[in-house]
């Protein structure tokens, strides 16, 4: 087989919820968006269901859909990007919870389903997504007269516990949500990392549960290995892939590994990245192209089948740094040509 090995670990991905649900008092969901962060939204929310999550949160309906057909009637879904035109269908047969964000959503939700349950997002801050102050305060009656599921907000700036906007934003979701009775909710995994008093009644850690910071505790979920299809040896002054960007000082062991950028690892990240043989690390050799990497394997001093590039030893999060990237971006853009086995669950 000529394609990457990517391991996921269904065991380590229950731990990290297990051990996020640990340092609150109150419920926790589950965040599965984008496929389950690039690893299969089935698979990861079988497993967290099975561990006791009962709250489920994607990005749009169609994630929703397919949640729904993976887990069954029971565990509550809600979708972030609110009731959108046409998705009336989705949300009432599946019984989806849609996450208003504006007057225009709740208008559109109460004509389509009434009586249909759902929940309200607002801005604190972040400018992203939700009702803003003002607007709320202008259908807050109403929009409590509907008996919503759930009040949540999404911090900015959780993952950096110092930030003044951390504050800022749980003042503001405290005047926007006083007495209204409904559960709430503000916190994902940077939030759960600020404390007790950013909880609330539901959290909703995403990253922390796939093995990524904020959450340094996070047991690693993916193991990426990838096979060698050959192994060359250069002499002084050879150069190794487009634009002859390496060039051997030394007689050098070249390994041409089967993945790329086509793979989801990023061309940037080639000059400050290793790939592991057992515990010795092999420094990239050249540009990272579409299928292939050349790896410089000289000082094993044996040919290896395979070499891992995500695992204990080198987790996402480094080689989110070697990308000046984040650890999200290395999740969801791990490509559909890996060989994807499951562990554990």
């Amino acid at each position: 087989m000529s394609t990457g090995k990517l391991t996921i670990d269904l065991d380590a991905l229950v731990a990290n919820w297990r051990a996020l649900d640990a340092r609150t008092s109150c419920e926790t969901a589950a965040v599965v968006k984008a496929d389950g962060y690039g690893l299969g939204m089935a698979r990861m929310a079988r497993a967290l269901a099975k561990a006791g999550a009962r709250q489920f949160f994607v990005a749009v309906a169609e994630e929703g859909a397919a949640l729904r057909d993976a887990l069954g009637p029971g565990p509550a879904i809600h979708v972030f990007s609110g009731h959108m035109a046409g998705d009336a269908d989705m949300i009432g047969d599946l019984g989806l919870i849609p996450m208003i964000n504006s007057l225009d959503q709740l208008i559109r939700h109460v004509e389509a389903l009434p009586g249909h349950g759902f929940g309200i997002q607002l801005d604190s801050g972040m400018n992203r997504l939700g009702m803003e102050p003002a607007e709320w305060a202008a259908v807050r009656e109403v929009a409590l007269g509907q008996s919503p599921a759930l009040i949540m907000s999404h911090l900015a700036c959780a993952d950096t516990p110092d930030h003044p906007m951390n504050a800022a934003q749980l003042a503001a979701f405290r005047e926007m949500t006083v007495e209204t009775g409904v559960p709430l909710s503000l916190s994902a995994t940077g939030g759960i990392l600020l404390g007790e008093e950013y909880h609330f009644d539901l959290t909703r850690p995403g990253i922390g549960l796939y093995g990524g910071l904020p959450f340094k505790d996070a047991q690693p979920v993916v193991t990426l290995d990838i096979p060698v299809i050959q192994t060359r040896l250069l002499e002084p002054g050879e150069t190794v892939g487009y634009g002859n960007t390496f060039t051997a000082k030394r007689e050098t062991r070249i390994a041409t590994v089967s993945a790329g950028y086509g793979d989801g690892i990023h061309r940037i990240m080639g000059p400050k990245t290793v790939l592991y043989a057992e515990n010795t690390p092999c420094p990239v050799a050249g540009r990272i192209s579409m299928d292939l990497i050349g790896v410089d394997v000289t000082e094993l001093g044996f040919e290896p089948k395979s070499l891992r590039l995500l695992g204990a030893e080198q987790g996402v999060d480094d080689l989110a740094c070697n990308a000046g990237t984040i650890g999200y971006e290395i999740l969801t853009a791990l490509g559909p040509r890996y060989d994807r086995r499951y562990i554990g669950g």
